[in-house]
């Protein structure tokens, strides 16, 4: 059981990843739509489907089974998981603040410009590496 939930995990954080880093582009070239334009009507029927089609199941699920994986395989107990943890919470926080922004441009609210979104693009690959690592070499 313990290697089909692996493998459930794997393919969510795959999934997971793959939104996080396709919305803030997303929001870089919104950012070039007029409000109201039917381009701009367009981008935030893509952003909303994404979020809530693909990037909220997916963490929902990379989080369901990565405790049961720490759990079943007592890997809480390592330096590596703890590391690993707070580096898939603050993941979490990028996720609720493109939560936010996807808000924000669905009531033409947003205030940020491209290159604040081309940054931003940036934190979650950067995690992912840092995670990545923690599970693959397990350095501690």
């Amino acid at each position: 059981m313990y290697d089909w939930i692996k493998a459930l995990h794997v393919v969510a954080v795959i999934s997971w990843m793959a939104g996080m880093l396709y919305l803030p582009r997303l929001f870089v070239y919104h950012c070039d739509s007029e409000a109201g334009s039917k381009q701009s009507e367009t981008f935030k029927v893509m952003e909303r489907r994404l979020l809530k089609a693909i990037i909220n199941p997916a963490m929902i699920v990379t989080w369901l089974a990565g405790l049961y994986l720490a759990w079943a395989g007592h890997w809480y107990l390592s330096g590596w998981f703890h590391v690993k943890f707070t580096l898939v919470l603050v993941m979490s926080g990028i996720h609720g603040f493109l939560s936010r922004c996807v808000k924000d441009f669905t009531a033409d609210r947003n205030q940020r410009s491209q290159k604040f979104y081309r940054i931003i693009n940036e934190v979650p690959t950067l995690l992912m590496v840092l995670i990545v690592i923690m599970v693959v070499v397990k350095p501690f």
